[in-house]
C-alpha cells in the first residue's frame, strides 16, 4: 500500500510518499514564514499552507509519478491550537492565531473563572495558546469577525477542508481547543457555551485512525491519481510524531527537538496534572490517551542563536567541538516566546546570564543547549509529580541530529534516548501510517522506528548536570520577576 503524509509545521510543510514498510519514496519540504504584527502576536494565513502543501504534492508526482498514482490514502498532521476561522461560505475571516500567540493571558483567567470546571473536564490549564482563549480574544477586540464566525478550524482540518471539502477534525488535535471533553473524546457544550459559541460551530469528531473524507475529483485529477485516495483523520503533530516512532501503547515515550519541545509518555488512560501545565490529551489511535510536557522553544532556540550570529548552526556546533567545552560557564534561559510547562507563563522571556568579558560565542551556543536541556528536565519532573516515570524515549526533531545535544538531553534527562530513522519526517511518516489505518491496516503497522543510535545516560555527566539543573532553576523567578 502505499500513502502520503502532509504535515503543517510552523516553519514549513512537509509531504511524504510512503510505501509499506516505510519505505519513503519521495518527500518534499516548503517553508513557510511566520508573522508578529505586535509582540506576542504570532500569525500565518491559512492560504499559506495551502499553497504550500500544493507545492509538496506537486514535488511528489515529479520525483516519482507512477507510485504517487496509486496512492490508497492521505494522512494529515499539523501544528496545534491555531484558530482559523471561517464564515457561512468557508472564507477565512483573519490570518490564523498560531500556537505559540500569547495575546490573550487576560482571556485565559477569564475563562476559568466563568467555567470552573474546565480543568477537570478538558484535563489542562486554560493557556493563551490554546485555541479557546484566543476566540474570546478575538470575541473581545474583533467582534465584527466573531459575529460572522461558521467553522473554528485547525490547521490540518483547514487543509482536510481545502482536500476534500469536510469539515473534520481528529481526538487528538481537538485536544489542544479546550473545547473537548477528553475524557470522554466529544465536544463539550458547557465549554464551548462558556466561550460564546455553540456545537454547530465545530466540525465533526473522528478518530486518527479512521477515515475523514475523500479527496475532491478535481484535484484527484491535478494529481493524477488513478482513484480518490481516503483522507484519514490524522493527527496534532506531536500524536503524528508518536504514531511515526510507535509510541501508541501505555508506557512508550519520546523526546521530541522542534521547534518547540515535547516530552511525550502514552498512557492507557485520561490522566490530566494540569497543576503542574502537563497536557492530557487524546492520542490519534481509539481509546489512548498521552500526557505532555511542552516548552515553547527548543530547536528554534538554536535558530534563532544562529540567526543572530548570522552562522549556520552546523558551524556553531562545531565550534563547540573545536573548543572542548564540556559545560558552558554561561546560563541560558529558553523562553523566547515564554513557556508552557511546568510554568504556563506567556510573558516571561528568555536571556542569558553569567556573561564575563572572556565570553565565547562557543561557550554562548553551549548555553542554550544546556538551557533547552535544563527546561526539559522542568517538564520531566512534571511528568514526575503527576506519576509517569519514564526510562527511556525515542528522539525526534530537527535538533536529534546533533549528536552533542542528543548526548546532552540524556545527561540531563537521566534517560537512554534512542535517535531513529526519519525523525526529520516523523509527523509526516506518522500521518502516513495514520492512513494506512484507515484504508484497513491495522495498528500493527505503528510499530517502533527503527533506531539509528543510542544515547546512555553518563553517570559522572548525570550528577554534574543534576547539580547544574538545580542552580539554573534560580533563572526563572529572575526572568519572570524582570518581565513584570
Amino acid at each position: 500500500m502505499i500513502t502520503i503524509g502532509i504535515d503543517i509545521g510552523t516553519s514549513g510543510v512537509k509531504a511524504a510518499l510512503v510505501r509499506d514498510g516505510d519505505q519513503v519514496l519521495a518527500h518534499s519540504s516548503q517553508p513557510l514564514t511566520v508573522s508578529r504584527p505586535q509582540p506576542g502576536f504570532s500569525e500565518q494565513h491559512p492560504e499559506h499552507w495551502w499553497l504550500a502543501a500544493c507545492a509538496a504534492l506537486d514535488e511528489l508526482r515529479s520525483q516519482a509519478p507512477q507510485a504517487l498514482a496509486d496512492t490508497a490514502a492521505i494522512g494529515l498532521s499539523g501544528q496545534m491550537h491555531g484558530a482559523t476561522l471561517l464564515d457561512a461560505r468557508g472564507e477565512v475571516l483573519r490570518p490564523c492565531i498560531l500556537w505559540n500567540d500569547g495575546r490573550s493571558d487576560l482571556e485565559c483567567a477569564e475563562l476559568e473563572r466563568r467555567w470552573p470546571a474546565l480543568r477537570r473536564v478538558t484535563g489542562n490549564i486554560a493557556m493563551p495558546g490554546f485555541t479557546a482563549p484566543k476566540l474570546c480574544w478575538v470575541r473581545k477586540h474583533e467582534p465584527e469577525i466573531f459575529a460572522r464566525v461558521a467553522k473554528v478550524l485547525l490547521p490540518k482540518a483547514y487543509l482536510r477542508w481545502r482536500l476534500s471539502g469536510e469539515y473534520a477534525e481528529d481526538c487528538s488535535d481537538a485536544s489542544g481547543t479546550l473545547w473537548l471533553d477528553v475524557g470522554a473524546r466529544r465536544w463539550s457544550a458547557e465549554a464551548l457555551a462558556a466561550c460564546h459559541m455553540s456545537l454547530e460551530q465545530m466540525p465533526r469528531l473522528v478518530e486518527g485512525s479512521e477515515a475523514a473524507g475523500q479527496l475532491s475529483p478535481s484535484l484527484t485529477a491535478r494529481w493524477g491519481f488513478r482513484r480518490a485516495p481516503i483522507i484519514a483523520g490524522g493527527a496534532g503533530d506531536n500524536a503524528a510524531g508518536a504514531v511515526g516512532v510507535g509510541a501508541v501503547r501505555p508506557g512508550d515515550a519520546f523526546v521530541s527537538l522542534g521547534t518547540s519541545g515535547v516530552l511525550w509518555a502514552t498512557t492507557a488512560t485520561f490522566a490530566p496534572n494540569p497543576a503542574h501545565a502537563v497536557h492530557a490529551f487524546c492520542h490519534a489511535v481509539p481509546d489512548t490517551w498521552h500526557q505532555m510536557g511542552v516548552l515553547l522553544a527548543a530547536a528554534s532556540s538554536l535558530a534563532w542563536w544562529a540567526g543572530v550570529c548570522g552562522r549556520p548552526e552546523a558551524e556553531l556546533l562545531a565550534e563547540i567541538d573545536a573548543a572542548g567545552i564540556a559545560v558552558s560557564p554561561a546560563w541560558f534561559a529558553p523562553y523566547l516566546s515564554g513557556e508552557r510547562t511546568p510554568h504556563n507563563d506567556t510573558r516571561v522571556r528568555g536571556g542569558f546570564l553569567g556573561l564575563a568579558a572572556d565570553a565565547t560565542r562557543a561557550q554562548m551556543t553551549q548555553a542554550v543547549l544546556e538551557g533547552v536541556a535544563y527546561a526539559m528536565a522542568d517538564a520531566r519532573d512534571a511528568l514526575a509529580s503527576a506519576g509517569t516515570t519514564l526510562r527511556e524515549a525515542a528522539l525526534i526533531g530537527g535538533g536529534a541530529r546533533s549528536p552533542r545535544w542528543a548526548q546532552l538531553m540524556a545527561d540531563v534527562l537521566g534517560l537512554t534516548l534512542h535517535q531513529v530513522a526519519e525523525s526529520d519526517i516523523g509527523c509526516a511518516l506518522g500521518a502516513a501510517r495514520l492512513a494506512r489505518m484507515a484504508a484497513g491496516d491495522g495498528l500493527e503497522v505503528a510499530r517502533p522506528a527503527h533506531r539509528l543510535r543510542s544515547y546512555e545516560p553518563r553517570p559522572q555527566a548525570l550528577a554534574l548536570h543534576r547539580e547544574r539543573h538545580a542552580r539554573w532553576q534560580r533563572l526563572y523567578p529572575l526572568a519572570r520577576d524582570f518581565a513584570r
